[in-house]
């Protein structure tokens, strides 16, 4: 209950006073700092004698938060829901970051989560490409959908701006029985090239051809169909010229099977010819400083790119790179990073586990091993490497694990020049930080990273806990983590911060 107190005309001087000066109770801006003095209204500031109340006051208003304006936008794969998902990380004029509610993407049509799957998903020329794959080898519904960003960037030569007026949406896509049920998407010189496994070949697609006419009206790219590789197919575009597609068989008359095919203006090209590898169940490859290069059962193998696809098998010559035993198995890897002229990636179990580069320009590359402490129950992911705002060479591994094994999950941060001369000989692992979860079943449920256009931070999945981390690459710490729920997989961040024109 109120109680009614007489008060004098003395009194409600003082209580004015307390009340207007600062530091008494006029009320807090949004980080709880009183409001300045120069906001005080002068009349309040000495004791009123008068018995007739002085005039009423306008209240001051707390100040304005600060504006919240987007620093990227992130797509994001939830592999419980077979979804993709668009938010924007918005930071406000203190540097400090939130996230968007996750929103549809206009004109996606949404798998069954029964019996399809996304699988890999990249951008390029801020355009994003994802892979659908389903329960029937293909027969059912797999394909590929072709997303525009909505994001755009302003070039004024020297620098640039970043838009994000528009919302994601659609533009291209094949979703049929005719698809391949495709597995791996690449981005060589700013094209796609998705492997159509069940097909033995791969599309190509060229982000650049999807445009507005003088009419506004969009233009799209055709796609091209590339012959070579089986299976499960790995491959390697060099120069948009010639295409290195692998077959994935351990024995049989396609063990180790390369084939080369020239790329062309047709709607179909060929292979030029086919080479064998030493040893088979090749499950990666990529090209660097004119070499492409092939990760089979046994090591490395390596070739010099033949890039008017003029040669003959029996002119190849194939080099081999032991990466050593474990037990008594080579050692071998599953995928490839590059970075300017050097070829990333992880070999190993356990305490023999390690990241490995190979500097592409020498004669004979030979790895240079960083060991990575990974415990008991877990396995170090395919690196993800990045020249940082500042200028500093990272690569980026987590060691993550089956849903039902007990471990940490760790990022593993290797600084891959610390000297600064370019060779990369004395990378080390330079920070090991505990992050979210993983939820590994088979290809799924594994942390991904990427880094927003201008390499300031890195945003990463913990599908374990249903969240995304958000990381400086400044201070190689974890500076915030959103919810979002589900299981969150593959990512992709598009764009930087938004300034004014």
């Amino acid at each position: 209950m109120i109680t009614a107190t007489r008060i004098t005309a003395t009194r409600l001087a003082v209580l004015l006073i307390f009340c207007t000066a600062p530091g008494g109770c006029a009320p807090s801006d949004a980080v709880g700092n009183g409001t300045p003095p120069e906001q005080a209204n002068p009349s309040t500031a000495s004791p009123q004698t008068t018995t007739t109340p002085p005039h009423p006051q306008p209240t001051p208003q707390p100040a304005a938060p600060p504006k919240a304006r987007p620093f990227a936008r992130i797509f994001v794969q939830d592999h419980s829901t077979a979804t993709v998902r668009w938010a924007d990380l918005l930071v406000d004029e203190k540097n400090r970051f939130t996230l968007s509610p996750l929103a549809n993407i206009d004109g996606l049509k949404p798998l069954d989560p029964a019996r399809q799957k996304w699988v890999q998903m990249k951008e390029a020329q801020r355009l994003i490409c994802a892979g659908i794959r389903d329960d029937a080898d293909g027969a059912w519904e797999s394909g590929w959908v072709l997303i525009h960003s909505g994001v755009g960037y302003i070039d004024h030569g020297d620098h640039g701006h970043w838009t994000f007026k528009n919302k994601p949406q659609v533009i291209d896509a094949r979703r049929d029985t005719q698809q391949g049920n495709p597995a791996h998407l690449y981005v060589y010189n700013g094209r796609f090239y998705l492997a159509n496994d069940k097909l033995n070949g791969y599309t190509r697609l060229d982000p650049s051809r999807y445009e507005k006419n003088a009419h506004g009206q969009l233009t799209k790219d055709t796609p091209r169909f590339i012959v070579g590789g089986g299976n499960h197919i790995t491959l390697a575009v060099v120069n948009d010229r010639v295409g290195y597609s692998c077959w994935i068989d351990g024995g049989g008359p396609n063990k180790g099977r390369v084939d080369v095919t020239p790329i062309t203006t047709n709607a179909k090209s060929e292979p030029a010819y086919s080479f064998y590898l030493p040893t088979g169940v090749i499950h990666g490859a990529t090209t660097c400083a004119g070499k492409v290069f092939f990760a089979p059962a046994d090591g490395i193998c390596w070739v010099e790119a033949d890039l008017e696809a003029r040669l003959t098998a029996d002119q190849v010559t194939i080099h081999h790179i032991s990466l050593g035993t474990e037990g008594d198995k080579p050692r071998r890897t599953g995928a490839f990073a590059t970075h300017g002229h050097h070829v990333i990636f992880t070999t190993g179990k356990s305490d023999n586990a390690a990241l490995a580069i190979l500097n592409a320009k020498d004669a004979n590359p030979q790895p240079v091993f960083v060991p990575l402490a990974v415990k008991k129950g877990t396995t170090p992911t395919s690196p993800e490497v990045v020249n940082t705002a500042w200028g500093k060479d990272y690569a980026f591994v987590f060691h993550d694990h089956a849903k039902d094994v007990d471990a940490d999950d760790t990022l593993d941060i290797i600084a891959l020049d610390p000297n600064g001369d370019g060779h990369f000989a004395d990378a080390k692992v330079v920070k090991s930080l505990r992050v979210g979860r993983s939820a590994v079943e088979g290809h799924f449920g594994h942390h991904d990273i990427a880094f927003d256009a201008e390499y300031q931070y890195a945003i990463f999945t913990n599908p374990g806990d249903g969240t995304l981390s958000l990381l400086s690459l400044k201070s190689l710490e974890i500076v915030a983590t959103f919810p979002i729920g589900g299981c969150p997989g593959g990512i992709v961040v598009v764009g930087s911060r938004e300034t004014d024109d």
